[in-house]
Formats: C-alpha cells, sequence, structure tokens
C-alpha cells in the first residue's frame, strides 16, 4: 500500500494506492466512517462490474447502501442529471452527516462530487476512481463539476473529498480506449513535469509493459499533481499548468458533443498547441514531434479532426481560462517543462486560426 498525503491544512487527505484495495473497501471507510448511510454514485458499467462487491464489502460493515445509477459518458455532466441525483438523495434521506461514494471515471467524480458539494450545502464524499485518466489526475485536487450547453465544466466548485481509493487491478476491466483515453493525460503529466516519466512512456511497447509499470505511473501522476495543488488549490496560478492542451481539447470535445474522449481531445491539443508555440519560437524545436511520436506509440490519433474556426474560438473564449479578457495559454518550453502564456482575447487566431 502506498499512501500520498495531500496537505491542504483541514482539508488534507490521503490518497491510497494499492492493488486489490475494492475488496476491502469496507474496511476502509470504517476506519474513519461511523454513521450508516452510504450512497454510491456510479454508472452502468462500473456497476455491471462491482455492485455485488462493493455492496457485499460496505454490508459487512452494517452500512446502508444506495447506489445511484447514471448513464456513462460526458453527457451525464447534466444540469438535468444532477437534479435527478438530488431527488434520489433526498429520497433516501441522506444528511449532511453522511456520505457520498463516487464510485467511476471523471464524469461520476465530477458529477458526484459536485453533488456533495451543494447537496445541503456540503456532504463529505470519497473518491473511488475507476479509470486511469481518473485514478492519475480527475480523482485529485477537489474540482467538480458538470456542463452546459455552452461549454464544459462552466458550472463547478472546489470541493476537497475525504479520501482517495485508487486500486490499479479496476482497469483491468478497462476496454483498451479507455485506456488509450488516461494514457492522454499521463503524457501530458510527463510533458509539463518529468521528462523522464516521459522517456519511460516511450519504451513502454505493448499493454502488458504498460500494466508491469501501472503502480509507477499512477503514483508519479499522482504526487505531480498533489505537489501542484498543495501550492495552488483553487486554480489561479501554478495549477493551470495541468490543463496543457486542454483549452483546445475541451472546444474539440465541445464542437463534437464529447464523441471525443477528453483524453484524446486534449493529446490533440498538446499536439498542435506546441507545434504553433515552436512556430513562435517559444518552444524547444523537435519538442512537438517528440509529443507526436509518444502519441504514436500509444497509438493514439493526433490528428485534428475538421473545425469551424469561428464557432472553436467562441468556445475558447468562454473557457474558464478567460481572466480580464486574456487567455492563459499552457506552453511547454521543452519536455517537463511548462510555463503560462496569457494572451489577449482578441489574438486567439494568432495561435489557433492557422491550425483550425
Amino acid at each position: 500500500m502506498k499512501i500520498i498525503n495531500l496537505n491542504l491544512g483541514l482539508k488534507s487527505y490521503d490518497i491510497i494506492i494499492q492493488k486489490g484495495l475494492i475488496n476491502n473497501i469496507g474496511s476502509e471507510i470504517s476506519k474513519f466512517y461511523y454513521n450508516k448511510k452510504i450512497t454510491v454514485i456510479t454508472d452502468i458499467n462500473v456497476h455491471k462490474f462491482y455492485e455485488n462487491k462493493i455492496k457485499k464489502s460496505l454490508e459487512q460493515y452494517n452500512y446502508d447502501v444506495n447506489f445511484i445509477i447514471v448513464s456513462p459518458g460526458e453527457k451525464s455532466k447534466s444540469i438535468e442529471v444532477l437534479t435527478d441525483v438530488y431527488r434520489k438523495l433526498i429520497k433516501f434521506g441522506m444528511t449532511r452527516s453522511d456520505l457520498i461514494i463516487a464510485f467511476g471515471g471523471g464524469v461520476i467524480g465530477d458529477l458526484a462530487g459536485f453533488a456533495a458539494s451543494t447537496y445541503l450545502r456540503g456532504v463529505n464524499y470519497i473518491q473511488i476512481p475507476s479509470s486511469l485518466l481518473a485514478q492519475i489526475d480527475s480523482s485529485i485536487g477537489g474540482k467538480v463539476a458538470v456542463n452546459l450547453e455552452q461549454g464544459k465544466n462552466l458550472i463547478g466548485s472546489f470541493y476537497q473529498p475525504y479520501r482517495v481509493f485508487i486500486d490499479p487491478d479496476v482497469l483491468n476491466t478497462l476496454p483498451d480506449k479507455y485506456i488509450k483515453d488516461g494514457l492522454g493525460e499521463v503524457i501530458k503529466y510527463a510533458c509539463i513535469k518529468d521528462s523522464n516519466l516521459f522517456e519511460v512512456l516511450m519504451n513502454i511497447k505493448s499493454k502488458d509493459q504498460l500494466f508491469d509499470n501501472i503502480e509507477y505511473i499512477i503514483e508519479t501522476c499522482c504526487n505531480i499533481k498533489k505537489s501542484i495543488v498543495e501550492i495552488d488549490e483553487r486554480d489561479t496560478g501554478e495549477r493551470m499548468i495541468l490543463n496543457f492542451g486542454h483549452t483546445l481539447g475541451h472546444a474539440i470535445e465541445k464542437y463534437y458533443n464529447y464523441e471525443y474522449s477528453h483524453g484524446i481531445a486534449v493529446s490533440k491539443g498538446m499536439y498542435y498547441i506546441t507545434k504553433k508555440s515552436e512556430e513562435f519560437s517559444i518552444t524547444e524545436p523537435g519538442t512537438a514531434e517528440k509529443i507526436k511520436k509518444i502519441l504514436i506509440n500509444f497509438n493514439i490519433d493526433y490528428e485534428l479532426p475538421k473545425l469551424d474556426i469561428n464557432t472553436i474560438t467562441d468556445t475558447i473564449k468562454l473557457d474558464k481560462k478567460n481572466i480580464s479578457n486574456k487567455i492563459n495559454l499552457i506552453l511547454i518550453k521543452k519536455i517537463g517543462e511548462a510555463f503560462i502564456e496569457s494572451i489577449p482575447i482578441d489574438q486567439i487566431n494568432k495561435y489557433f486560426g492557422e491550425i483550425i
């Protein structure tokens, strides 16, 4: 068992990484939670594989367990689904002293976390991430949100979980496309903070090799995110570098109504923004090619789909990194070294016009 403590004063919590952890989740929760009611928010796919296992483990410790099951995919991060979650929490009689479990990928973590942050003005919740992307990124740091028709994560808050439990064995039930999706975010971490991780990833040539290294990959990414969140919990400075590739990535997701997964869209965003920053002599020559090669190594498509520049720039203007009519773009000087470039909103086309 590996334990990483994220130090945020009174909001500090442990990130616990252990293979097989899901089998003993009731025991782990009983160490800190002494009430009876637990609501598990999950999606249909995760529920299918793990309902009996998690229910049995929790009921061994006399917990009264309620499941709220939503459809998989980004479309469940909506006001309509959130409202239904509230109704079901009320029907179950959840109080402020009870516990919510977010058990799933990034969509579930965001949805359940936002529900926990707002229901009765705040209920404790824990994250049990079931996807690679959620295990190395979205379950950590307290960003929770839902989407609006106009864009992604426009309604949200910062609400830290009480614990994060990561079981790498859960990844064994994931289809390959979800592993690939998570690898997009893993590559992001390597690009912004860890050139050694980048080299390790470049040398992985099979799924077996990937899973041989999975605990190292998860722990490395979690430690990077921990160090950044401890400096900048509320995403006003250093934490913004975690959004490398996301400005264009989010726009691609929105443009195609979330048919492109988050990690794949971000991968495209990382490559093309780096290609552009190289043209401006901001980034070390050859860096974009390195990103292209590592994406090819994991069979991740780096090519941009067809996009309309006006629609994309309108979406980018709604981005959360639009502050005082300036966009904070995340660029890299070289692999492992990221920085924030603030540009006026009316210069968006300088970076994105010719790309699209």
